[in-house]
């Protein structure tokens, strides 16, 4: 059998950072063989500049967005980008699946091996089906008034199904709950069968009036549903966060990815910390820095995240609230604003702990047998990626 054997200034194996005397050896398609000593390594070694590292896991993207690249302004703040979203996201379908195909190449060209993909219709089935990506499908519902679960479910439901029948190891499906404030308990109790034992997501604490709006039934998500005409009397404030207000719900999950979070208080963590030992769910912090920079201008508490072990991962969100999707433009912005997170922390971020919240366990690392992809970061210095750093796919 032949093999391929790659050196590099670097070498992260998906979990640490190996310096250029090591070899990473697979086979022609891509199937880790071995790390070795160069001493042991012989002949055919290619030599490169840059770092290798196990492909990207984008934990959080929503790919039927795509075609809203830059329709809508920086800094609106969450409530206008929602409004803006809903009324604006109604394209003619050839546009909408040539944005999807275009985006998901764009991915694969900046070294994304695997999506945690955000769907509310079924426009992106045919894309994933052709299985140039793998995919965790997050079918995910909304609904805040009670009386219109049933209906929503029985829609989304529908969606689902189409879901199911993409035939394919690399694709995973569950369904998801949108926020705490768009979810009624009506429609909880119905979707939480549909990710018993598997993972399921949450937009999370995306704005600083999501607590108030549980808290005291105040802040500016009374303008959003004044706006959509939503008559809130059968609302009453729970005195708790929305993160507090609705984690019971996770109770069947395996993997709870929590996305954003930009407003996630340490208290938060903490009832999260010891929620998750009582449902034995793992519960995920998900990063999309740029996309929090794109709606609020703001940052997530990475250091209050790091401080209490919290898993993390990183996410792109959508081409409506990024300018691209690409997990290495991700890194750089946190290693803008934390200056002192080693590279191999964030690349574990971004490699192992996405493949293993998504349960791709083929896929973020360089363990024998597994099929992670390689991709190469070029422009590296002192351990710190810079501006001009680009990632592409070897394998």
């Amino acid at each position: 059998m032949a093999f391929r054997k790659f050196q590099a200034d670097g070498l992260f194996t998906g979990s640490e950072l190996l310096d250029d005397t090591y070899i990473l050896i697979t086979d022609q398609n891509g199937v880790i063989e071995e790390i070795v000593p160069k001493t042991e390594a012989g002949e055919g070694i290619q030599k490169l500049q840059g770092w290798l590292s196990p492909g990207f896991v984008n934990s959080h993207c929503h790919l039927e967005l795509s075609h809203m690249k830059g329709l809508i302004p920086e800094h609106t703040g969450l409530v206008d980008f929602v409004i803006s979203i809903m009324t604006q996201r109604h394209f003619p379908e050839e546009e909408i699946l040539q944005a999807i195909s275009e985006a998901e190449t764009d991915m694969l060209e900046h070294g994304i091996v695997a999506v945690g993909d955000i769907s509310n219709n079924t426009i992106s089935v045919t894309q994933k089906a052709k299985n140039r990506l793998a995919y965790y499908t997050f079918l995910e519902l909304s609904g805040f008034t009670p009386y219109i679960a049933k209906s929503r479910f029985d829609k989304g439901l529908e969606h689902y199904q189409q879901f199911e029948k993409i035939n394919s190891r690399d694709h995973s499906l569950s369904m998801a709950a949108h926020a705490p404030y768009s979810v009624s308990q009506e429609l909880w109790k119905l979707i939480e069968p549909y990710f018993k034992n598997k993972t399921t997501a949450m937009h999370n604490q995306e704005t600083d009036f999501e607590d108030d709006f549980f808290r005291n039934k105040s802040g500016d998500f009374m303008r959003l549903y004044e706006h959509i005409q939503v008559n809130l009397d059968f609302f009453a404030a729970t005195g708790k966060s929305s993160l507090q207000s609705v984690a019971a719900n996770f109770n069947a999950a395996k993997n709870t990815l929590l996305v954003h979070d930009v407003f996630t208080k340490e208290e938060d963590i903490h009832f999260i910390q010891a929620l998750s030992e009582l449902q034995q769910n793992k519960y995920h912090y998900c990063l999309c820095i740029n996309a929090n920079q794109y709606i609020s201008d703001a940052i997530p508490p990475i250091e209050s995240l790091r401080k209490n072990n919290c898993n993390i991962v990183v996410g792109t969100d959508s081409l409506a609230s990024n300018h691209q999707l690409n997990i290495l433009e991700e890194l750089k912005t946190i290693s803008k604003y934390f200056t002192k997170i080693p590279l191999e922390e964030q690349l574990q971020w971004a490699t192992l702990n996405g493949a293993q919240a998504l349960g791709f366990e083929q896929l973020g690392s360089f363990e024998k047998g597994k099929i992670p992809g390689v991709i190469l970061i070029d422009q590296i210095e002192n351990k710190a990626i810079t501006n001009n750093s680009k990632a592409k796919r070897l394998l």
